[in-house]
């Protein structure tokens, strides 16, 4: 005995050790096997990262997995992605690993999990998914080498099929896709079941049918493989909460597929038709007292190939059915449905839906549609027909809906309309017929985003044949008051195409706040410390151009505020197109005087910017630099005079997500003419420091009227030109730069009058004569520096004084000249005195002659000495006079 149970050890460890040692010994031999099976069956591009065999995963069979396989297509899909899976898992008897090469290999289980599948059909008809190698499956699955997939079990999970045929444009997209199967696949007939959960959306022609609605299907089918004829047998599908069984069967012929499938939901509660709505809204349907049917119904029956679809009649059905909820205050009664999506010839052209009618009513307020929609997957034609009046608010009173919005509000239609999709999209309008009414009344709006709540009182909307007019549209918000009237050109291609709103407006208001539109923001500290000055991408809460809008809009407001702005009677024109808004012609009265305004502003970009035109006439100085940042910081020293101004400026820039200027990225230049203005020095720190400065100069008198002055601003520098101006007589000149952070640097030049002066170079300016020291000036160059709020003055007096004390020198040189050559005629004219005759005394000519000279000669010398003196500095001896007596 213990010599048997030593053998059965020994031999059950070689068994283990064979087990073990199986994986290794025939891993390459299987790669290759996948590898060269693909090769001689598909033609595309096969790649995968690992092949991992494996014996105790799914004991006693051998399990195959390979790992992260990709097949990418070949033309005339060349580089397209066909499928992705993370893994692909076949299971087999042990004795399937020790078959020869040439022999298939038979699969017993397939696996798939977390797989896209991405199948695409183009307008010629080609479809990437036809990648087999024709003259190489029938055989190479039957016999030689390779698999044969005679499963009994197959999984799909968490896959994802995507399917597009660009052909009939239609889009197939099946997500969180769960499949598995069980059957006989070797068996000729025998029976397959199958239970599968998907998300499911589909979409035709751009109109969208289902989105992600969820489907579940139990089904058993009876599987013919020798004729590919699949029958169901019992079974149930559920569509979002729908319940649906079906009858019939699919068969796959070599030319077509042959279709014959009935359907009907198995009962007929109106709980039907709640159940078709997405789960999160139709909640608690068990719970729902309902009356009245719900019926749907229909087939799908014939020949599936290039030309034809299967015939197919949907009927959904509801009579005098009714519905409350529990826990809400309002029913929906009297509801009536006839619909149907049929097509009787196979075409797919030929498809179409009818609504006979759709009728419903909450309390008192009735609502009745009908319609049809025809050649669906072409140019579709539109035929609907509306009337009734619905109460917005009763809505959520009798469906439970959970909106961020409330809804409220009247709205009463009456209109008829016909048109095809081709006359939208090409904008031909006059092939929209369109006739009847609808009223809008008692709207209100809330949002987070705005300050206010947005009442609309009425809005008329005037349905013509190719247009919609827009009569006597009244809202108010905060304090603005809106009303508009106006013409929509595509009322119809913006409701059912990708369109802009297109059309003419005029809009009038007594008051209207920019404030009362402008979104909310929660300031910090640390942001209000921070100024923006580099440019940020706009985020979600950013303010941002309607991107639907193409309209013309002419306005008129007796009062706009904006800010701590308030502009009166203001009028011009707006044009909103691509995220850009257009003003042009804009004029208000502001600060006592006007304005005028032409530009644009752009949310286009990823950073909103602008480029303006601004234009201000004979405005007040104090409020207009008070009120408006832009002009203190092109002109901060501005902020201290009183009296008019005109100026035109222009600029352009980047803008915040509010849409305020960044300062540091404006570039412009302005012009500006000062129309009278007293100045008040204590009113900025730099005239305050100059006044105290400039002791000789009153700054209070210095005349500014007419003045002109041009600046330029670049990347927040602002270059001021030079101009000219006068201080009571005082000729001064000023230009330099200066930064919207307010650091400055600016030169002025004076030019003084001697007279002032004369502290600094003592008696010198007695030389003089008092016309003289008025007429002759001096330059006193003076540059500003610091900032604003503290500047650095520096007088260069020494070089005034310099340059004064040369002027006295020169005007002596001359004067003593001019004596000179004066003395000199006296002497060459023999020395008579024509203007002075001494008619008290006698004398002889002897005499005369002395005396002449001697009183000529002491002139010259007394004037030289006085001249030298002055100059010098010294003083002058006073002559004795008591020596002469």
């Amino acid at each position: 005995m213990k010599k048997f149970l030593k053998i059965l050890g020994i031999v059950l460890g070689v068994i283990l050790l064979i087990l073990f040692l199986t994986p290794f010994l025939f891993e390459k031999q299987l790669k290759d096997l996948v590898q060269e099976t693909i090769n001689k069956n598909v033609n595309a591009t096969v790649t995968f990262e690992d092949i991992d065999l494996s014996i105790f995963r799914n004991f006693p069979d051998a399990t195959l997995a390979i790992q992260n396989l990709k097949i990418i297509n070949n033309a005339p899909f060349e580089g397209d992605t066909l499928a992705l899976s993370e893994e692909v898992t076949l299971q087999m008897s042990l004795a399937e690993l020790f078959k020869g090469g040439d022999e298939p290999k038979k699969v017993d289980a397939l696996k798939i999990d977390n797989t896209f599948l991405n199948i695409a059909i183009d307008t010629l008809g080609n479809s990437n998914y036809d990648i087999a190698i024709q003259d190489t499956i029938s055989t190479k699955t039957s016999q030689g080498g390779g698999f044969s997939f005679d499963v009994d079990h197959y999984e799909i999970n968490n896959s994802r099929v995507k399917y597009v045929d660009k052909g009939s444009k239609m889009a197939f997209l099946v997500e969180d896709l769960n499949h598995r199967g069980t059957g006989d696949f070797s068996a000729s007939t025998s029976t397959l079941s199958t239970y599968s959960t998907a998300l499911v959306s589909f979409e035709m022609d751009s109109v969208n049918y289902l989105d992600r609605n969820k489907l579940l299907l139990e089904a058993d089918f009876e599987m013919d493989l020798e004729k590919q004829k699949y029958t169901f047998l019992e079974n149930e599908a559920l569509i979002n909460q729908l319940p649906l069984t079906f009858d019939g069967y699919v068969q796959v012929n070599e030319d077509n597929n042959e279709v014959d499938i009935s359907f009907k939901t198995p009962t007929s509660s109106f709980k039907n038709f709640l159940a078709v709505m997405p789960e999160e809204y139709a909640k608690n349907i068990e719970n729902v007292e309902t009356t009245g049917d719900f019926v749907v119904d229909g087939f799908i029956r014939g020949i599936v190939d290039e030309t034809y679809i299967p015939k197919m009649e949907i009927n959904i059905v509801s009579n005098n059915a009714a519905f409350k909820y529990p826990d809400l205050p309002k029913a929906v009664k009297d509801i009536d449905i006839a619909a149907v999506l049929k097509n009787d010839t196979g075409l797919v052209e030929d498809t179409y839906v009818n609504i006979d009618k759709l009728n419903f009513r909450i309390d008192e307020d009735a609502f009745k549609a009908s319609g049809s929609i025809k050649n669906l997957t072409e140019n579709i034609l539109v035929n609907l027909a509306l009337q009734g009046t619905i109460n917005l608010e009763n809505i959520t009173r009798a469906y439970p809906l959970d909106l961020e919005q409330d809804l409220n509000g009247i709205v009463t239609a009456d209109l008829t309309t016909s048109f095809d999709m081709n006359s939208l999209e090409k904008e031909q309008y006059q092939n929209v017929k369109s006739s009847g009414t609808a009223v809008i009344r008692d709207f209100s709006y809330t949002s987070p985003e705005i300050p206010n709540e947005i009442k609309l009182s009425t809005a008329n909307l005037k349905f013509n044949p190719t247009t919609v007019s827009l009569d006597n549209t009244v809202l108010t918000t905060g304090k603005t008051d809106l009303a508009v009237n106006g013409t929509i050109q595509n009322f119809m291609g913006f409701l059912f195409t990708d369109q802009k709103l297109k059309g003419n407006f005029t809009a009038t208001s007594n008051t209207f706040s920019v404030n009362d539109f402008m979104v909310k923001e929660t300031a910090t500290e640390e942001a209000e410390a921070t100024p923006a000055t580099t440019a940020e991408v706009p985020g979600d809460e950013a303010i941002k151009i309607p991107s639907f809008l193409d309209a013309n809009i002419d306005f008129s407001a007796k009062k706009v505020r904006y800010d701590n702005l308030v502009l009166e009677n203001t009028s011009g024109s707006l044009r909103i197109v691509d995220e850009t808004a257009t003003l042009s012609n804009v004029s208000s009265s502001i600060f006592a005087g006007k304005i005028l305004l032409n530009g644009l502003v752009s949310t286009r970009d990823a950073i909103p910017n602008f480029s303006m035109q601004l234009g201000l006439q004979s405005i007040d100085i104090v409020q207009a630099f008070k009120d408006m940042e832009l002009l203190r910081n092109l002109a901060p020293i501005a902020q201290a005079l009183q009296g008019e101004l005109t100026t035109n400026i222009d600029l352009r820039g980047n803008l915040n997500d509010d849409l305020t200027p960044q300062l540091q990225t404006l570039t412009g230049n302005a012009l500006a003419k000062i129309l009278g203005a007293k100045v008040n020095p204590a009113q900025t720190p730099l005239l305050t420091k100059l006044d105290q400065n400039l002791n000789f100069i009153d700054l209070n008198n210095l005349n500014l009227k007419d003045l002109e002055t041009r600046l330029t601003f670049n990347d927040g520098q602002v270059e001021v030109q030079p101009f000219d101006f006068n201080i009571k007589g005082i000729k001064a000149r000023a230009s330099g730069t200066h930064g919207f952070d307010m650091d400055m640097n600016y030169k002025v030049a004076l030019e003084i009058p001697a007279k002032y002066l004369g502290s600094q170079i003592g008696t010198t300016l007695s030389r003089l004569s008092a016309q003289e020291q008025e007429n002759m000036t001096v330059g006193l160059p003076i540059n500003i520096s610091g900032s604003f709020s503290n500047p650095n003055i520096n007088l260069n007096m020494q070089q005034a004084v310099s340059s004064l004390t040369q002027q006295i020198i020169d005007n002596q040189k001359e004067t003593l000249k001019e004596k000179g050559r004066d003395v000199l005629s006296d002497i060459i004219s023999g020395g008579k005195n024509k203007d002075t005759a001494d008619t008290t005394t006698t004398r002889t000519p002897a005499q005369k002659d002395s005396i002449v000279r001697k009183n000529t000669s002491d002139a010259v010398k007394e004037t030289a000495r006085d001249i030298l003196g002055g100059i010098l500095g010294g003083s002058r001896k006073k002559k004795d006079t008591t020596q002469n007596e």
